[in-house]
């Protein structure tokens, strides 16, 4: 009976054209991969899917810093971090984490996390217990969703970016303890939560703000210390989690935040607790690549990458307007996450596919991801794309389009 209603349930997401596929990446990533579809031949695509914003997962720097970190302390840790599994390397990363927020959060802590989803999960599901509301942005991240069900406090969900009406569910809430959850980076859309009046909103209501930087870490900022310092923020009401796996370009990732908060953490957050550490090597390579984005050759990748940025956004944006009205879009993005709205999946999954053919890959996003009726391709950019790169894509996309109109 299982794999019936299985069965079932996957015919209704390919009438709806909601099957997801792998490709696989017979290289490693970059810019341009050798890349197989499932069951089919390896081929060269210029790919515009990755989120390795600054170029760096394959940087020589950081593969000779991963082979190094195993050199030093093996291939796995061994047990979790509260046996046996917590090592130099993690514990030297986690200082220098947290002195990346010290201006934001004063006085911060940092705890790493094998993934930025289990950092959320152990978040929300530590501090989000029956004493507590949680008030979270309806475009949120998946991790932020789940964590925010599994916790035990009540949840009050605010449409994207309405501060006004947060406030006012903030204004009648009576809950002795509220957190304000929300992207930073909105990782399909590409725009940055409104933190300034989030900020002012916590301190009138006497709330905190856990803030999912994972597409900001990195790129925005100076130094690329994220969307706080991005905004020149500073509050100890912040719970601040960035990733190490996406501009970063290794794995992981951490939660920046008050010490009792980092305390409560390693108590309670049981994605920490119950599972083994990443391995060391791992921590080392995240080291070594956060001293690299922290310094001159960040510094000229961001510039490069918002340089990029600007000049795809008015490629997109001459694409839309050459068209008839028929609500097509590409918002305008101050990140690496450039959205072209088409709307229906199938019209999604075609345009993805004519460009697939001409070697160019990237990938059309659908419900759940995104609200129903705002299917896109999900263009993100790289410091190690070429403006050539950006001229190739966006014409092989006028070209596409033009395919897709009616007569």
């Amino acid at each position: 009976m299982l794999i019936e209603h299985l069965t079932r349930q996957l015919h209704e997401r390919d009438a709806q054209a909601l099957r997801r596929r792998r490709k696989v990446a017979d290289t490693a990533c970059a810019p341009r991969q050798q890349v197989s579809a499932e069951g089919g031949r390896s081929r060269d695509l210029l790919s515009f899917c990755s989120n390795d914003y600054l170029g760096l997962a394959n940087h020589p720097a950081l593969t000779a810093a991963m082979a190094e970190g195993a050199a030093r302390y093996g291939c796995g840790s061994g047990a979790s971090h509260l046996v046996s599994g917590h090592s130099r390397a993690h514990a030297d990363l986690e200082q220098a984490l947290a002195a990346t927020q010290s201006d934001t959060i004063p006085g911060c802590e940092a705890l790493y996390f094998c993934t930025g989803f289990m950092a959320n999960m152990g978040l929300l599901t530590a501090l989000g217990d029956g004493q507590a509301m949680l008030f979270a942005d309806k475009l949120n991240h998946a991790s932020l969703i789940d964590g925010s069900r599994l916790a035990k406090a009540k949840v009050q969900l605010y449409p994207h970016d309405r501060t006004d009406l947060l406030g006012a569910l903030l204004e009648t809430s009576e809950s002795p303890v509220k957190i304000i959850v929300t992207d930073a980076v909105f990782s399909m859309d590409g725009d940055i939560a409104p933190l300034a009046d989030l900020l002012a909103l916590a301190e009138r209501h006497d709330a905190y703000i856990v803030v999912d930087d994972a597409h900001g870490f990195g790129v925005l900022g100076p130094q690329g210390r994220g969307a706080l310092a991005h905004f020149g923020l500073s509050s100890q009401r912040f719970i601040y989690m960035g990733t190490l796996g996406k501009a970063l370009g290794v794995a992981g990732a951490f939660v920046a935040a008050h010490p009792t908060v980092i305390a409560w953490l390693v108590q309670s957050a049981r994605p920490y607790i119950y599972t083994t550490a990443a391995p060391p090597a791992v921590a080392y390579a995240a080291g070594v690549s956060l001293a690299l984005v922290m310094g001159e050759e960040g510094d000229r990748r961001r510039a490069h990458l918002a340089t990029l940025g600007r000049s795809l956004h008015d490629s997109l944006a001459g694409i839309v307007e050459a068209l008839p009205p028929i609500g097509w879009s590409a918002p305008p993005s101050d990140t690496a996450i450039h959205p072209f709205i088409v709307g229906d999946n199938e019209t999604a999954l075609a345009l993805a596919a004519q460009l697939d053919a001409l070697g160019i890959w990237v990938p059309a996003i659908r419900p759940p991801t995104v609200p129903v009726g705002t299917a896109r391709l999900r263009i993100s950019l790289s410091a190690g794309h070429t403006e050539a790169d950006l001229w190739r894509l966006c014409s092989v996309l006028a070209d596409s389009v033009e395919t897709l109109l009616p007569p």
